[in-house]
């Protein structure tokens, strides 16, 4: 059933080309996937296995073979057997149910068709047949079957485009191009079936942004990068077709390698209950020994009086004998402090909370006509108890819609003007938008409401005609026609589609792109550039630029980036600006707007060939050539002049910053890890007021090394311990060698905090010996953000903090990138957005909206935790109760383990007698309404100190019941003892007197319930009122 082999740890992998004899020496795992985790012969063990890892389970199991020992067993077998078996198949039957679904899901992407050149033809071979080294071709709007190195394609030059919605959560598309080399090749099945080149690269990992490698082909060598490959789970788009050469399949594809395992959760309380069962079980031996000890010696002392009527053996007479047979007779009696029922009942329990969280209409989105759904119904109660909260950014937090709000060019703001009392004002408040129908290819969804922006490009303002040329040069986007004629652009960020989207509307129009032209329209004329160089964005350049020809011959270098890196790349002219554009600029963050600097050069001809010259060489080196192209990259961005600044809104959903601000009210902590870079991160957790211009200060931790990530945690650790060393009365606080946190020291920390580390940083901190000092640092942080990680750090970033916090988490998400993160946490909950249904599936909860899942937590989660907990202390109660009398009876029956009640009262007490009202209350019963659960998130912080149920909660409540059971007997006994009626007989019988305790037993658990149902509610009313 498993479709990959086994194979030693790979160094580097070596791919040869149409070769599959040669390749399979190396065993490499073929193209079959499975994330099931049963299969026909392994689902009975390893299913009773996991059931049987809940100590309840075991428990049972070792009562029922005691029960089938005649000798020693007072109660029937069945009374064991037939709810175990019971509970054993429901739970057999849902896992197998689950995991066939698995199953079908794996069968349905592993039987899909792909076109694979073998001997000289294309044929279809499904996925799983797909071989490493094989050539795949691959058409439009189809799936990538493997992690493909791109030989050639439909486009120009070797080009393709691919959505990434799978791997980072992104539906904007991204470029890929082939060598040059190999996009020769073309659509030439013959000359495809004779390329043998080889491919020497890195192994099987997990880093989708990093890939390298060389090709050797032709007596030459071609340096491999991330721009080159394609990967599984990426979607073909808007190319016809296109030619890869597998390098990695099935589990050693990135898709792959950063899923995680199925794993199976459990909620504390069901962990605390194993606990709780072993002590119960302990208890019931030190009953049982006491019991054993009474029967022996009352069987030596008064026992040999009744022998002659028992018919008893010789050799059977012995008292240790009778007392060893009895201490198991009364395990098995007293067995009914924690009756299988119990389990049963809370599944029923969790199964009324699930449908109330589907049937909540509060959580249906009726623009999708999509509802809230619980798609386990094992772990309510623990949403009741959450402590951190893992969040994506990109379609969790926001819609990933992006709006052109504001800009500043040459030192003056659009977007804002001064009213009547000399007040900046927002010009979308006070202005109707600007009237974009004299131009026929505006974007009508888009608005703008300065008018003086469009009187000073009539005007012809040149440095506004630049500010725009810029926007509308400077980018990745791809330009297409619909049947309509409409000008659609794809965009792979965006940010970068609303910048050229606002040219558009404003007269400045991206038409169309070659690998050698940029086609422009201004203000209605056509003008083509030539485009000599692309200098791309990386997380360290942190800017774009693109140099071209315009029609006149003059070479324009046109920049764009974060503030902070280009404004160092200023010419010295640009002082003022700088400091007017600087201002602008805070203006825009502290509204929460996503800010970009915009800066041209004017080159020489001369230096220009001389540059290019040089970067031609350094981009055919196979070694460092990274770093020579970055230097050159360097040395041609600088002596900028400063244009001004864009400011671009990234809408929030709905309802966002009112969950964020009434979770962190009860006490949860959210940190954001999010794909997107830096600056766009911050910029959200400033809109999310997560990040806030009142917090005392902002970590950023951006080393590239261990040495660096391990200096920058400790110089923010000593900056936040130096500002907070007057509130420690004067001692100084240390760092903790340990991952174990102690609580004194975060309540040491006064003032808010913020934490902001990217990809990098956080892979080194991870890795080596530095992650307790990151999660010391994280921890007495109120905010964390995470930027550019991948799924796997996402998963292992929950991982920490559910190792060394003992906290319960939860992550949310709605991209394939965070279903890693979402099965690692306690619990999993998938958002139904834009990015397909991975999370969803992946997830333990799902509905379509952020805000919703403030309801989930604060009203379903804390009303299941208190209903549970309720639940569960009554249960014991009540239980203790109703069979410790059978050890006080012990006492006056001669230790015989004669049971005090009829068997059928014992078999119908806990699923008849007593069974509705203990159900009603754990499924129905509320201390508040959800209005005020909402209202007052304080509410919610019981559940995460645990302090409904836990040890000491356990113990009351087995004290109450030992107090009841001490009542219910010695009370009829005593009213029953040497009671003679008129005819001077006993007014009773053994029947009479178990029947008045029985009786009376059901009654008081009742009342007692009523008591516990009625005195908070009466007391939270009053409260509330």
């Amino acid at each position: 059933m498993f479709c990959s082999k086994k194979k030693s740890l790979e160094v580097e992998r070596i791919v040869k080309a149409n070769d599959r004899e040669h390749n399979e020496k190396f065993q490499y795992a073929d193209n079959c996937i499975h994330t099931s985790k049963y299969n026909i012969l392994t689902f009975l063990p390893i299913n009773l296995f996991e059931q049987f890892q809940r100590v309840a389970n075991a428990y049972f199991l070792f009562l029922l073979i005691l029960q089938l020992i005649p000798e020693i067993s007072s109660l029937t077998w069945f009374t064991t057997m037939v709810p175990l078996v019971l509970v054993i198949t429901m739970t057999a039957v849902k896992d197998a149910t689950d995991d066939y679904f698995r199953h079908k899901s794996d069968n349905q992407v592993n039987n899909r068709l792909s076109e694979v050149l073998i001997d000289s033809k294309l044929q279809n071979e499904k996925w799983m047949n797909v071989k490493v080294g094989d050539i795949v071709k691959l058409e439009n709007n189809q799936f990538v079957a493997a992690d493909l190195l791109l030989l050639s394609s439909s486009e120009p030059h070797g080009l393709c485009y691919i959505e990434t919605a799978e791997l980072d959560g992104e539906t904007n598309l991204k470029v890929r191009h082939a060598l040059s080399v190999t996009s020769e090749l073309g659509a030439d099945i013959s000359r495809l079936a004779k390329f043998d080149g080889t491919v020497v690269c890195e192994a099987p990992n997990n880093k989708l942004d990093k890939f390298t490698g060389v090709l050797s082909w032709k007596d030459s060598k071609h340096s491999l990068n991330n721009e080159k490959i394609i990967l599984r789970g990426c979607i073909l788009r808007n190319t016809s077709w296109c030619f890869g050469m597998v390098i990695f399949a099935g589990p050693d594809t990135k898709l792959m390698q950063n899923s995680g395992k199925t794993k199976f959760k459990r909620t504390s309380i069901d962990r605390l209950m194993n606990t709780l069962v072993l002590w119960i079980f302990g208890f019931l031996v030190c009953m049982g020994v006491i019991l054993a000890i009474g029967n022996s010696i009352w069987e030596n002392q008064v026992g040999d009086q009744f022998r002659t009527f028992l018919f008893w053996n010789e050799g059977e007479k012995n008292s240790v004998f009778s007392g060893f047979l009895t201490f198991w007779s009364y395990i098995i009696i007293l067995n009914t402090v924690v009756p299988i029922s119990l389990y049963v009942s809370m599944e029923v329990i969790r199964l009324g909370h699930s449908y109330f969280i589907n049937w909540d209409r509060k959580m249906y989105y009726p623009e999708k006509a999509t509802p809230a759904e619980a798609r386990t119904t094992t772990l309510n109660e623990e949403l009741g108890q959450i402590e951190y909260i893992f969040s994506d950014k990109t379609g969790t937090l926001t819609e990933n819609i992006m709006t052109f709000k504001k800009c500043s060019i040459n030192g003056k703001i659009y977007g804002e003007a001064d009213d009547d009392m000399g007040q900046k004002t927002d010009m979308t408040k006070k202005n109707k938008p600007v009237d974009f129908a004299v131009n026929p290819q505006a974007d009508r969804t888009c608005q703008f409401s300065d008018h003086r922006l469009m009187e000073s490009i009539k005007l012809g303002d040149s440095k506004v005609y630049e500010f725009l040329r810029v926007l509308a040069l400077c980018h990745t986007v791809m330009s297409e026609e619909n049947s309509a004629g409409q000008l659609i652009y794809q965009v792979q960020s965006p940010d970068e589609g609303a910048l050229v989207t606002a040219a558009r509307n404003l007269g400045f129009i991206f038409k169309s792109r070659t690998s050698e032209t940029i086609t422009i329209e201004e203000l209605g004329t056509l003008v083509t550039y030539q485009l000599l160089a692309f200098l791309d964005f990386n997380n360290i350049r942190k800017r774009m630029s693109v140099i071209v020809r315009n029609p006149e011959g003059q070479i324009k270098l046109y920049s764009k980036g974060a503030d902070t890196i280009l404004f160092e790349k200023l010419h010295p002219s640009n002082e003022d600006l700088l400091t007017l554009t600087t201002d602008h600029l805070s203006e825009f963050a502290g509204e929460g707007l996503r800010t970009l600097a915009i800066a041209y050069r004017d080159l020489d001809d001369k230096y220009f060939k001389e540059w290019h010259k040089m970067l031609e060489d350094a981009n055919a080196l196979i070694d460092e050539r990274d770093e020579r192209v970055a230097g050159l990259y360097e040395e041609i961005e600088r002596d900028l002049m400063l244009l001004g600044a864009t400011a671009v809104e990234d809408k929030l959903q709905e309802g966002v910053i009112e969950t964020v601000t009434n979770l962190s009210l009860a006490n949860i902590k959210i940190w954001v890890l999010t794909g997107d870079k830096q600056e766009t991160a911050i910029n959200i957790g400033y809109a999310c007021n997560m990040l806030t211009d009142d917090m005392n200060d902002v970590f950023i931790i951006s080393g590239n090394t261990a040495v660096e990530v391990r200096e920058e945690l400790r110089k923010a650790k000593e900056n936040l311990f130096e500002q907070n060393r007057s509130f420690s009365n004067g001692h100084v606080v240390f760092e903790k060698q340990q991952l174990e946190l102690d609580s004194v020291v975060e309540e040491t920390i006064t003032g808010d905090y913020a934490l902001i580390i990217n990809g990098h940083s956080l892979a080194h901190a991870l890795e080596s010996g530095i992650k307790g000092d990151l999660l010391e640092l994280a921890c007495m942080c109120k905010t964390v953000v995470c930027c550019r990680v991948t799924p796997l750090q996402k998963a292992q970033v929950v991982e920490l903090v559910k190792k060394y916090r003992n906290a319960v988490t939860l992550a949310i998400g709605d991209g394939a990138n965070d279903v890693s993160m979402i099965k690692s946490a306690h619990i999993g909950v998938g958002i139904s957005g834009q990015e397909g249904m991975q999370a969803v599936l992946a997830s333990d909860y799902s509905f379509a909206q952020f805000r919703y899942l403030q309801r989930l937590l604060l009203v379903h989660g804390r009303w299941s935790y208190f209903r549970m907990c309720k639940f569960l202390c009554y249960f014991f109660y009540k239980n203790f109760a109703f069979t410790l009398v059978h050890f006080w009876f012990g006492f006056f029956c001669g230790f015989s383990a004669q049971t005090v009640y009829d068997q059928w009262f014992i078999t119908l007490f806990n699923i008849v007698y007593t069974s509705l009202p203990v159900l009603a209350m754990g499924i129905f019963d509320q201390d508040v309404d959800d209005q005020n659960s909402m209202d007052y998130p304080q509410l919610y912080e019981p559940g995460q100190l645990n302090l409904l149920f836990n040890k000491r909660k356990f113990f009351i409540c087995m004290a109450h019941g030992i107090y009841t059971s001490l009542a219910l007997f010695f009370i009829p006994y005593g009213a029953f003892y040497n009671v003679a009626g008129d005819d001077g007989q006993h007014v009773a019988d053994y029947q009479s007197f178990a029947v008045t305790m029985a009786t009376s037993l059901v009654i008081v658990v009742s009342v007692q319930e009523m008591h516990d149902i009625l005195w908070p509610r009466s007391a939270s009313g009053l409260l509330f009122s």
